[in-house]
C-alpha cells in the first residue's frame, strides 16, 4: 500500500513540476507571438514563480523578466512610428522585467548539476545586455521617471525609477559595462529634485551632499542643499554649505551676500567684515563685493567708509544700480541730520539748516533718477524719488510719480 501511495505522489508531483514547466513555456510563447499576448503570458507564469519546484530555476524568471521586456520593446517600436506611448505603462513594465532579471541572474549564479557540481551560468550574457540597454538608452528608466516628475506629480514614485536608473552602474555583473556619465549624474540630480518635491528632504540632502563634487551643476547643488538645510531649519550647516560654497566658486556672490546676510541679521559684524574683506582679496574687481561691503559699512553707521565702496562699486560697474540708490539714500541721510540738528533752535537756524538741507537733498536726485533709469521695475527707486519731490516742492514730477506708483 506504501508503496502504491509513494509511486502516486511521484506521479503527481512529476505531473506538477511538467504542468508549470509547460506554463512557462506558454508564457514565453505568448510574450514572443506577432501579436503578443503580456497579460496571458504573465497569467501563465505566475504560478511557476511561487511553485517551489520551478521558483528555483532561473530559467523561470528569465522568461517572467523577458514579458516586461518584450512589452517595452514593443511600446518602443510604436514610439518609433510616431504613436502616443504611455510612458507609465511602459516604465513599469521595464521595471517588472529589471527585478525578474536580477532574480533570474542571483540564481543563475548558483545552480549545481545531479552531482552537486557548479553549472555555468546561463543567462548572465544576456541579462548584462539587457540591463545595459535599460541604462543606456533615455526612453527606458530616465523617460518613465520623468513622466512620474513632470507630469504626474509623482515625486516619490519619480524616485524610485530615477534610484533604480542609478542601480545599474553598481550592479556587480554592470562593472566595465556602463559608465557614470553625464546622464548618470543628471538623473542623480533630478532624484533629489524629486525627493524634495515629495518632501523627503533629508534624502534630497543626501544626495546634494554626495553631489557636492560630482562636477554636475555645482552651483545649483550647493544653492538647493542650503535652502534644504534652512528647510530643516540646520542652522550649523547651511553656514557651512555657504562657506564651502564661496571658498569653490569665489566668483559666485550669491554664497557671500547670503552668508553676510545672516550675520547682519544676527548682529555678527566681525564675521561679516572678515568674509567680504576675503571676497574682495580674491576678487578685488567683483562690482557686487564693494556694494556688501558698502552695506555692512552703513549699517554700522559708517557712512564715510560706505561712500567710499560705493564709489568703487560704481567704479568697476557703473549701471550699477542698487549702488546709485545706496549713495542717495546716505545724502538723504544727510540732509536729514541737518535738519535733526536745527530742529530745537531758532526760526533762523532751522530756516538756514533747511535751506541747505534742501541743496543736500538735490545732489541725491540725480541717484535715484539713475537708479531708476537702469530698473525701473524697482519700486524703491520711485517710492525714494517721490519723496525727494515732495521735499524740494517739484509738484509737476511729484504728481507724475505718484500717478505712476498708483497713489
Amino acid at each position: 500500500m506504501k508503496k502504491v501511495i509513494l509511486s502516486l505522489f511521484l506521479i503527481l508531483s512529476v505531473s506538477a513540476v511538467f504542468a508549470q514547466k509547460k506554463n512557462v513555456s506558454r508564457a514565453k510563447n505568448l510574450s514572443l507571438m506577432e501579436t503578443p499576448d503580456f497579460k496571458g503570458a504573465r497569467e501563465a507564469i505566475a504560478p511557476a514563480l511561487i511553485d517551489p519546484e520551478t521558483a528555483g530555476l532561473p530559467s523561470t524568471w528569465h522568461v517572467a523578466g523577458m514579458i516586461g521586456y518584450k512589452e517595452n520593446e514593443m511600446y518602443y517600436k510604436d514610439m518609433a512610428l510616431g504613436k502616443t506611448v504611455d510612458f507609465v505603462k511602459k516604465g513599469e513594465a521595464i521595471v517588472e522585467s529589471i527585478n525578474y532579471f536580477l532574480k533570474a541572474y542571483e540564481l543563475d549564479q548558483n545552480q549545481v548539476d545531479k552531482k552537486g557540481k557548479p553549472v555555468k551560468p546561463k543567462f548572465t550574457a544576456d541579462i548584462t545586455a539587457k540591463m545595459k540597454e535599460y541604462y543606456v538608452e533615455k526612453h527606458n528608466l530616465f523617460y518613465y521617471a520623468a513622466t512620474l516628475f513632470d507630469e504626474k506629480k509623482d515625486y516619490l514614485g519619480a524616485v524610485k525609477a530615477f534610484e533604480l536608473f542609478l542601480s545599474i552602474p553598481e550592479l556587480p555583473f554592470m562593472k566595465g559595462q556602463v559608465e557614470k556619465d553625464s546622464t548618470y549624474f543628471q538623473v542623480k540630480y533630478y532624484t533629489a529634485l524629486a525627493a524634495r518635491n515629495g518632501n523627503d528632504y533629508k534624502k534630497a540632502i543626501a544626495i546634494h551632499e554626495d553631489m557636492k563634487d560630482d562636477g554636475y551643476q555645482t552651483l545649483y547643488v550647493y544653492q538647493l542643499l542650503y535652502e534644504e538645510y534652512v528647510h530643516e531649519n540646520d542652522t550649523v550647516n547651511f553656514i557651512k554649505t555657504l562657506k564651502e560654497g564661496f571658498e569653490k566658486m569665489p566668483q559666485e556672490p550669491w554664497f557671500i551676500q547670503n552668508l553676510i546676510n545672516y550675520y547682519l541679521l544676527n548682529n555678527y559684524i566681525d564675521e561679516s567684515k572678515f568674509y567680504i574683506s576675503k571676497a574682495i582679496e580674491l576678487l578685488p574687481n567683483e562690482a557686487v563685493y564693494h556694494y556688501v561691503n558698502a552695506k555692512i559699512e552703513e549699517a554700522q553707521g559708517n557712512s564715510a567708509a560706505a561712500r567710499i565702496s560705493y564709489d568703487k562699486t560704481l567704479e568697476l560697474d557703473p549701471k550699477y544700480a542698487d549702488a546709485h540708490a545706496g549713495i542717495g539714500v546716505l545724502i538723504v541721510e544727510e540732509a536729514q541730520k541737518i535738519l535733526d540738528a536745527a530742529a530745537y533752535g531758532s526760526d533762523r537756524e532751522f530756516n538756514a539748516a533747511k535751506a541747505k538741507a534742501k541743496t543736500v537733498f538735490k545732489t541725491a536726485l540725480g541717484y535715484f533718477l539713475k537708479a531708476a533709469e537702469l530698473n525701473p521695475e524697482e519700486l524703491s527707486y520711485k517710492r525714494n524719488l517721490r519723496m525727494l519731490y515732495y521735499r524740494l516742492e517739484m509738484s509737476k514730477e511729484l504728481e507724475a510719480i505718484e500717478k505712476e506708483l498708483g497713489y
